[in-house]
């Protein structure tokens, strides 16, 4: 396929704790991120990839998630299972919904399957949880941004979530390449704490644009 991999930033050198190898995980390489505990609906139409989702749901593994661009394979990606497939075509196209479960660092494409395999290192997240004060103040700006862009925030969603930092990073305004940034970090804290920086810059954008849409609308010029 002439795909890959990007070189490891130097943060992944600082590995967490970390799982037995996955020698052979399926790679579905797409213009998205996925991270834990998110759910990817799928369109699968192309016959590779219906190979692919064929030994998936027969054997019941999962496989592995990871941005591209340019052709370049990101050095970690996300690992998803198939919750369920929600349509099935005449053709053999699918329609699934699948959930991402783990973290992984690529170590060695294979490319022995009419799909794209790898030998691949889950990384296990670290055990500590996030710091009260970093974790309330990420939460309170995500809920403040889901009020700026006219979403009704839910509370308990932070409460029912493990690690936040993978509950806020999908609805957060971040680009590609910062959702893949956000990917990469190793800690909970370091997360919150990225996704805690771009949001108060998000913040200020929205609430200034707001004030400005309202002089506007209420005397036709700014004062």
């Amino acid at each position: 396929l002439g795909i890959v991999v990007a070189r490891a930033s130097p943060r992944h050198e600082e590995a967490n704790h970390r799982m037995p190898n996955f020698e052979d995980l399926p790679l579905f390489p797409l213009n998205v991120v996925l991270y834990p505990q998110e759910k990817l609906p799928l369109h699968i139409f192309e016959p590779r990839y219906r190979d692919m989702l064929r030994y998936c749901l027969e054997s019941k593994e999962p496989f592995g998630v990871v941005y591209v661009r340019d052709n370049e394979l990101a050095t970690i990606g996300c690992t998803a299972r198939v919750k369920q497939v929600t349509r099935q075509y005449d053709d053999g196209r699918l329609d699934i919904l699948s959930i991402g479960e783990t973290r992984f660092e690529i170590e060695e494409v294979l490319n022995e399957q009419t799909y794209t395999t790898a030998r691949v290192q889950p990384l296990i997240e670290a055990n500590e949880p996030a710091t009260p004060r970093i974790r309330e103040r990420a939460i309170a700006q995500h809920m403040r941004f889901l009020e700026l862009i006219r979403e009704k925030p839910r509370p308990e969603l932070y409460e029912r979530s493990p690690l936040t930092s993978y509950l806020i990073a999908p609805r957060a305004g971040l680009d590609l390449e910062q959702k893949q940034a956000v990917l990469e970090i190793n800690t909970e804290d370091a997360r919150l704490d990225y996704l805690s920086e771009h949001l108060a810059s998000m913040i200020k954008a929205l609430e200034q644009e707001t004030v400005a849409r309202r002089r506007v609308q209420s005397d036709g010029h700014f004062s």
